[in-house]
């Protein structure tokens, strides 16, 4: 008896508690229901008018944003493009050339430019940096001015004898200077030189170099610095 009564109890909790979870779920059900209707009505509600306004406002962004995309590109049209290497005018940058200014065919070059390494000096028996170039030539042999411009500096030099100072005139900020010359009185300070113009002769002058065949030592510098001359002429 006791079992059996037991067991009534039992299922009759186990039928509450299913009843408990059916109402639950309905009411869940309702709930959701509830609330889908509700938006719904939200967007059936929406005036007419506010919906002209938003269809209108879009159609405006996307005309606004085609008319930015087309100015930017007639701007970048207008934009000239300039390829590496080149200037606005589409002409190639080049670096100035000089004459060779030793008149021989017999000239040659022996020391070259050397500011970053040492060179043996035969006359001072000692290496050293050297700041131009020597071009072997028999004596006399003449010397022209490499470009034109205008002579800044006659003046005989303690190491390299009769020099000649030209400050170039095409805009380079170049500066020629000739030295180890046979005589520098062709040409006066102040005088304008044209290329090819002869203002020396190749000499023995200088003391720095004064165990050395004939040469012409030639110096070039640009706003104020050493160059290596061989950059602007071909030897």
């Amino acid at each position: 008896m006791r079992q059996a009564q037991k067991k009534r109890e039992k299922d009759k909790v186990q039928v509450a508690l299913i009843l408990a979870f059916c109402v639950i779920a309905l009411t869940s059900i309702f709930t959701i229901k509830s609330n889908i209707d509700k938006i719904n009505d939200s967007n059936t509600n929406v005036p007419v008018s506010e919906k002209v306004h938003t269809e209108e406002a879009g159609k405006n962004a996307a005309v606004q944003n085609e008319k930015n995309s087309e100015n930017t590109n007639v701007a970048s049209s207008r934009i000239p493009i300039v390829e590496s290497g080149e200037t606005k005018s589409g002409s190639s940058a080049e670096s100035s050339t000089f004459a060779n200014p030793v008149k021989s065919d017999s000239a040659f070059l022996t020391n070259e430019y050397s500011m970053d390494h040492l060179i043996y000096s035969v006359t001072l028996d000692q290496y050293m940096t050297h700041c131009g170039v020597d071009i072997e030539a028999p004596e006399d042999t003449q010397v022209i001015a490499m470009a034109a411009g205008c002579v800044t500096s006659v003046y005989t030099d303690d190491r390299y004898g009769k020099s000649i100072e030209i400050t170039h005139s095409d805009g380079s900020g170049l500066v020629s200077v000739y030295s180890n010359l046979s005589t520098n009185e062709m040409v006066e300070v102040g005088d304008n030189v044209k290329e090819g113009q002869i203002i020396g002769g190749v000499g023995s002058t200088g003391l720095f170099e004064s165990l050395e065949p004939s040469h012409l030592h030639l110096e070039m510098l640009k706003d104020g610095v050493y160059v290596d001359p061989q950059e602007y002429i071909n030897f």
